[in-house]
């Protein structure tokens, strides 16, 4: 279904998105001046709340079939600034909300504050930096213009990099440091974009500029700028340099939250600014473009996959794999054809579950290396016996990832797979399966050996609390492959219809 014209006035429910991003705030501000030994039962407390304004803005969104709108100030665009929910929207901030609570939860054995013991800077800076990751990335998610996109992504990125560098090891810092330089490179490049748009159009606002945008070289080369800058941002290939030490030397909390949600704010960006800003400029070439980069990181992610001797890193890898799968709906989600919803779901779903099951499989993966004492993969034989519900946790984000029944990952991957035969381009198919076929070579290089019968020593036992998140999530990546078609119902909701056919 395609949606009608997004209105410039607030509607029912519309104070709900403010309030999803001024949680956050309000408890950043409250850790600040309590300090580290309660920063953490601040957080905490405040993210249920966080979920519950997330599935109220999905409740209200439901009833509505409209997307949601609250005009800040009552001043409308392009004078003032909307926040707008649609259908992605929602289902990222319900995730977000889960996935920021799951590490804030597992977290707590690594950065609480006991009575009686000294507070130390990196508890209070991890709790105020994930409050500052889950408020920026509620921003990106109901932003409804370019610039304010830009200082939500730039507040993403000042929040991120320092988690990946919390423990202050040279090798962490490095990669900090890394992340840093693509991040700010890609912040150069889409702020140039922007300018030019504003210097043609005299508006940032996304639903004005989708009514005024033409195929003109101005549109063109802003659009290049913003793209190549946000690509960088999300690691797709060959812009994934700095995601593999990045995410595999951060701690298993930071890790799961970089993988599942940190890179999946700038690909909304990506998605908004094509499929919402340009609905009506052809782009046949730059989906094709995309879809090939995204082929390139399917299949390169996973033969450096296969490649690895750390778990974390296998992980990481894996990670700039499925991400190229996000990028194979573009080519299919074009024109009016009956496919393009398959696509656009399968896109979303994708999305969806790779961040729970990635999620999952970071947290697991720390547990294993804090019980061992280290993550070398030829040394996880009879790990399964010792710690069998890390490994069951690890395993079932795994059957995500190659697209096994009934994972999410599986429904995902079939939506894009059936899309793409009904639009004619079986290519992206086999590259699917192919990629598929590589996820399982490289999580059986983990799951062999940990599933041997060889006796292991543990140096400390995990808590079953934090076996139990890990478990979770992963339960929750294979709970989205029983989706109803209600659901896929509620992601057409705000989809706009673009301009051209298949390519």
């Amino acid at each position: 279904m395609d949606a009608a014209p997004i209105a410039s006035a607030s509607t029912a429910g519309g104070s709900l998105l403010w309030l999803a991003i001024i949680l956050p705030v309000v408890g950043i501000l409250a850790s600040l001046l309590s300090g580290g030994r309660h920063a953490e039962r601040i957080a905490l407390l405040l993210m249920p709340t966080g979920f519950g304004i997330a599935i109220s803005i999905a409740i209200f969104l439901w009833r509505s079939g409209q997307p949601l709108v609250y005009v800040i100030g009552g001043f409308n665009p392009p004078l003032g600034i909307a926040l707008r929910a649609d259908g992605f929207s929602a289902v990222m901030l319900v995730t977000t909300a889960l996935i920021v609570a799951a590490a804030g939860f597992y977290a707590r054995a690594n950065f609480a504050t006991p009575p009686g013991i000294t507070e130390a800077r990196a508890p209070l800076a991890f709790w105020i930096l994930l409050q500052a990751i889950w408020a920026s990335l509620n921003l990106v998610f109901l932003g409804g213009d370019l610039f304010n996109l830009y200082v939500a992504i730039e507040l993403l990125t000042f929040a991120a990099v320092p988690l990946v560098c919390l423990d202050g090891r040279a090798e962490t810092i490095s990669a900090a440091l890394g992340y840093l330089l693509f991040a700010l490179c890609g912040s150069v490049f889409y702020l140039l974009g922007v300018a030019l748009l504003y210097g043609a159009y005299g508006t940032l606002d996304i639903v004005l500029l989708s009514d005024r945008v033409s195929s003109e070289p101005v549109v063109w080369v802003a659009a290049g700028l913003m793209t190549a800058g946000l690509l960088a941002k999300t690691a797709l290939f060959p812009l994934h340099l700095w995601l593999p030490p990045a995410h595999a030397n951060a701690p298993a909390a930071c890790s799961a939250v970089l993988s599942a949600l940190v890179v999946k704010g700038s690909f909304f960006l990506i998605v908004r600014l094509w499929f919402g800003v340009l609905p009506n400029v052809p782009h046949e070439a730059v989906s094709f473009i995309l879809a090939a980069l995204g082929s390139a990181a399917i299949l390169f992610g996973s033969v450096l996959a296969l490649q690895q001797k750390r778990l974390k890193l296998l992980i990481a890898y894996s990670t700039v794999a499925q991400i190229g799968y996000l990028f194979l709906m573009f080519p299919l989600v074009q024109g009016p054809n009956l496919w393009v919803a398959e696509a656009w779901s399968g896109g979303i779903m994708q999305t969806l579950s790779h961040a729970f099951a990635k999620a999952a499989m970071f947290l697991a993966a720390g547990l294993i290396a804090e019980s061992l004492g280290h993550d070398r993969i030829r040394d996880l034989r009879g790990i399964g016996a010792v710690m069998p519900m890390t490994l069951f946790a690890f395993g079932l984000g795994g059957l995500s990832l190659m697209g096994l029944p009934p994972s999410g990952g599986f429904l995902a991957k079939w939506l894009l797979l059936k899309a793409s035969i009904e639009a004619g381009r079986p290519i992206w198919g086999a590259v699917m399966l192919s990629g598929g076929l590589l996820a399982a070579g490289y999580l059986y290089r983990v799951l062999a050996p940990a599933l041997s019968s060889d006796v292991l020593h543990l140096k400390a036992p995990p808590r079953r609390s934090r076996e139990a998140v890990a478990l979770a999530l992963a339960l929750t990546a294979i709970a989205l492959g029983f989706a109803p078609k209600a659901f896929f119902d509620f992601l057409q909701i705000g989809r706009v219809a673009v301009a051209g056919g298949s390519s």
